[in-house]
């Protein structure tokens, strides 16, 4: 026969059991569970998730030059003269020039380089804004007189990210329909490409002053009570065919 002690201590180690058991489960179960990890709201604005920003880049042309033949071609020449007209317009410094050094091309380099000065000269830039520095060519590549000078470039991105779930989640946050983090931002980058004068994304342009001879023959029809507006006659007569005639 047992006795009540003997008991009660077999009632006490059956318990101790199922203790151990439970805690065992429970850790079992927490080490399935993911802890959900805190997201950091994002503005709702696509132009505040990928904003247009501003900074210094270059713009850069290369005049070929061969080992027989000095002076530019006909495309060569179209070439650095489009460089000194967009340069008047949008530079933010001066032309750096990098002519090829090599005895092999020193002749025909020299006078390319005279040829690209006096055309650059010619479009309205001054001889102050150049500098002319040499470099050594690798020798398999071909050598090449370098134009360059800085410019203002607008920029978004970069895009591809994706710091939230588009799906269902732990966090219960895709419930909310806001847009995702990457909506917007390749059109942002698009239209920072292109932009003409990324200065127009800032600030607007200053107003060029009205067309004077304009503006008083239509003050004048104005003081004499007349239609201010233009006469155009003939606009609406012409014919483009006589086809089904």
């Amino acid at each position: 026969m047992t006795s009540p002690s003997t008991a009660i201590a077999g009632r006490r180690t059956k318990a101790a059991s199922r203790l151990l058991a439970a805690a065992g489960l429970a850790t079992a179960l927490a080490g399935c569970y993911q802890t959900p990890v805190a997201q950091v709201d994002y503005p709702t604005d696509y132009r505040q998730r990928h904003p247009i920003s501003l900074r210094e880049g270059s713009r850069t042309v290369e005049v070929f030059v061969g080992h027989n033949r000095g002076g530019l071609a006909p495309a060569q020449r179209a070439d650095v003269l489009a460089f000194a007209q967009t340069w008047r317009r949008d530079s933010m410094s001066g032309v750096v020039i990098d002519v090829p050094h090599d005895r092999t091309i020193d002749r025909a380099a020299s006078d390319s380089l005279r040829e690209v000065q006096s055309i650059l000269a010619a479009s309205g830039v001054p001889p102050s804004a150049l500098y002319v520095r040499k470099y050594q060519p690798l020798p398999s590549a071909v050598a090449s007189i370098r134009l360059t000078y800085s410019k203002l470039v607008a920029e978004a991105g970069p895009c591809g990210q994706w710091p939230a779930d588009l799906g269902p989640s732990l966090d219960g946050k895709d419930f909310e329909n806001r847009p995702y983090w990457n909506l917007g931002c390749a059109t942002q980058r698009n239209l920072a490409a292109m932009v003409d004068n990324p200065a127009d994304l800032v600030q607007p342009r200053g107003e060029t002053p009205p067309y004077q001879e304009r503006r008083s023959v239509a003050m004048d029809k104005y003081r004499q009570g007349a239609n201010p507006s233009g006469t155009y006659v003939g606009y609406d007569t012409a014919k483009i065919s006589d086809i089904g005639k």
